[in-house]
């Protein structure tokens, strides 16, 4: 089993919390840019946003891979979004964990503030799709790493 450690520098057990999802098997650009949208929030702000967004009531507006990706209305100041439902879901399971982790630790989980999250490419599992005459296209699924750091604000 590998080692992971976590990317976040200066962290101090007695004020952060924080959790980690481990090659969750969802979109490392759209994981990316959903931790860029939810960083900076408090815990129940960032957990309304990211069901609004699992239920397609709140696009994420995308950034950095914004290349050939349709405009939402909804969206102010950045036209580029999506709906990256699957990543909303898993990146809400990490959430719950980093509430559960901040209530363990005596943590006002309504005062917390997300500090730190980030989205890492994982390992690529490997497929290949059968084609004509004996030959195979690959087909490569990329996991993803979530890291979640928290603070008292």
């Amino acid at each position: 089993m590998p080692q992971f450690k976590y990317s976040f520098a200066g962290y101090d057990p007695l004020v952060h919390v924080r959790s980690s999802g481990r090659e969750v098997d969802c979109s490392p650009k759209a994981a990316r840019e959903v931790c860029e949208a939810i960083k900076g929030k408090t815990l129940p702000d960032a957990r309304s946003f990211l069901e609004d967004v699992s239920s397609m009531k709140i696009p994420v507006a995308f950034r950095r891979y914004k290349l050939k990706v349709g405009h939402k209305s909804q969206l102010q100041g950045f036209p580029s979004g999506r709906f990256p439902q699957k990543t909303a879901k898993e990146i809400l399971g990490v959430l719950d964990n980093l509430e559960a982790n901040a209530e363990f630790k005596g943590l006002d989980a309504e005062k917390i503030k997300i500090i730190h999250a980030v989205a890492h490419r994982g390992r690529r599992i490997k497929g290949y799709t059968p084609r004509a005459h004996g030959r195979s296209s690959p087909s490569l699924n990329t996991l993803t790493h979530i890291e979640l750091v928290a603070g008292e604000a």
